[in-house]
């Protein structure tokens, strides 16, 4: 994208040229919704922001001025598109369970038992 778009910064205008939106053409012969679910897909992580700046962008107007009816179509149809993309490929961490301490009193059997939520008592008096 060799042309300046309106809404549309730096890291955005990358996040398109990586998916193939190079030019305001291509970006109204995809529209704005596809070039966002492009950029998901990608697996970028834009914000609503993103999509309302490409509408901005394709209407020659700012991202701000979007009507609010509109800005609830497009996240309608967005949250409809980007539920049908595919789960992210990856290792993902299993869920951790919780942390637990397991003592064993054969290991220390010089350890008294104490109530966790009870203070300790002070073995000095303070006075010397």
């Amino acid at each position: 994208m060799s042309e300046k778009l309106r809404n549309i910064g730096p890291k955005s205008m990358a996040w398109l040229r990586q998916t193939g939106v190079r030019s305001l053409d291509d970006l109204k012969s995809v529209g704005s919704l596809a070039a966002f679910v492009r950029v998901k897909r990608a697996g970028f992580k834009p914000s609503l922001n993103l999509l309302y700046a490409l509408e901005g962008a394709i209407l020659d107007c700012h991202w701000q001025e979007i009507p609010d009816g509109r800005r609830s179509e497009l996240i309608l149809e967005a949250d409809a598109a980007v539920a049908l993309l595919p789960q992210p490929k990856g290792r993902r961490m299993p869920v951790a369970g919780p942390v637990t301490t397991t003592r064993n009193d054969d290991d220390y059997p010089s350890l008294p038992d104490a109530d966790p939520f009870e203070p300790e008592e002070s073995t000095s008096s303070g006075e010397e």
